[in-house]
């Protein structure tokens, strides 16, 4: 049989997935993908506009719609049902994909299909994507590292005081969903005026890109879901 494959959408512009990850996508017989329903009821789903973009045939498209809630018990409930239809399909010798944005192996809720799916020795691939944080160096001409400069990735769930001592440390701080910790963001921010601050939403989605390093601009603005931060000190 053939594995199921997470296959890595990349950021947004749909021209940054693989040509591997597009490959799997065009002879998938069927493809999960996450959407979310909006309170107003509409169905929103960027993993969707991607493979539309890339002409992906829609009838071979399922969606699985995850909770957008800080209690994860209704979304992982959303993740074991994927993960039971991916293998009836599986076991009927059909060739499943599952789509991920950004890299599926990096800061993506995928991993609870993932872990399932090892746990009951169904085969398995993952296939590498671009992380918003790399596409997000590229929109704002930077190098995230230079030389022996050291990366420390973190969530968005940190203090101002933690923040502080990373920053001192000397090492580069990327902060993936930064609108989790604006205020320690901001608190930082007036703190620390030898840093440079790198801040960015939506990368990879046309016309909704934003960069800037003004810090003026990141302290007047509410950080939707979508953003993150490039530190350097």
């Amino acid at each position: 049989m053939s594995p199921i494959v997470f296959v890595s959408l990349g950021p947004g512009e749909a021209d940054l997935i693989t040509l591997k990850g597009l490959k799997v996508l065009q002879t998938a017989d069927c493809i999960f993908y996450p959407a979310t329903i909006l309170k107003e009821g509409a169905v929103s789903s960027r993993a969707l506009d991607i493979m539309m973009e890339l002409d992906i045939d829609p009838k071979k498209t399922i969606p699985f719609h995850v909770p957008m809630s800080k209690d994860r018990s209704p979304a992982i409930d959303a993740y074991n049902r994927v993960s039971e239809e991916a293998v009836q399909q599986y076991l009927l010798n059909l060739k499943v994909a599952i789509v991920a944005e950004g890299d599926a192996g990096f800061y993506s809720s995928i991993h609870y299909i993932f872990d399932t799916l090892v746990k009951q020795n169904i085969r398995v691939e993952h296939i590498a994507g671009i992380p918003a944080f790399i596409a997000s160096g590229a929109l704002a001409g930077i190098h995230i590292v230079k030389q022996e400069e050291e990366l420390n990735v973190i969530p968005g769930i940190i203090s101002a005081s933690s923040l502080i001592d990373k920053i001192n440390s000397g090492k580069v701080v990327v902060i993936m969903k930064v609108s989790q910790c604006q205020d320690a963001v901001k608190e930082c921010i007036s703190a620390i005026p030898t840093a440079t601050f790198h801040y960015f939403e939506n990368v990879g989605v046309k016309e909704k890109e934003y960069y800037t390093c003004d810090t003026q601009e990141i302290i007047s603005r509410k950080f939707p879901y979508f953003s993150l931060m490039i530190i350097h000190q």
